[in-house]
């Protein structure tokens, strides 16, 4: 008595997907180096336009409009905000690693708390 064969696992959607070339992840990983960073990604996305650059540029823009809010807020608030500051500021370093690996994996996965909110907001930027 023979035993019916499983049917070969199917990859999973990441797999099937084309190859990203170091190329395609260089836009974004620049895009989480600093504003200089974020400036050189735009001009070598404007060159060479990918899924993966324009995601990373969105998200990598809104964590630098957070960073700026976020620091112009604390800086008014007498003492307990200016006590704030360096823990805000090791936050949006974490938040900018994770994009960092994020890019450099090729993955297009969104920063904590507000990464969906970037793209929604940021959806048409990029294009």
């Amino acid at each position: 008595m023979s035993t019916p064969e499983t049917p070969p696992a199917t990859p999973a959607p990441e797999a099937t997907a084309a190859p990203r070339t170091t190329e395609d992840c260089t836009v974004a990983i620049l895009a989480y180096i600093t504003l200089i960073g974020f400036i050189v990604a735009l001009v070598l996305y404007s060159s060479k336009k990918t899924a993966i650059g324009a995601y990373h540029l969105r998200q990598a823009l809104g964590l630098m409009i957070t960073a700026f809010v976020g620091y112009m807020v604390l800086a008014v608030i007498p003492v307990i905000g200016w006590l704030l500051i360096p823990l805000f500021s090791l936050v949006i370093l974490a938040f900018a690693v994770i994009g960092l690996i994020a890019a450099a994996n090729g993955q297009q996965k969104p920063l904590p708390l507000l990464g969906e909110k970037f793209q929604q907001w940021f959806g048409n930027a990029f294009t």
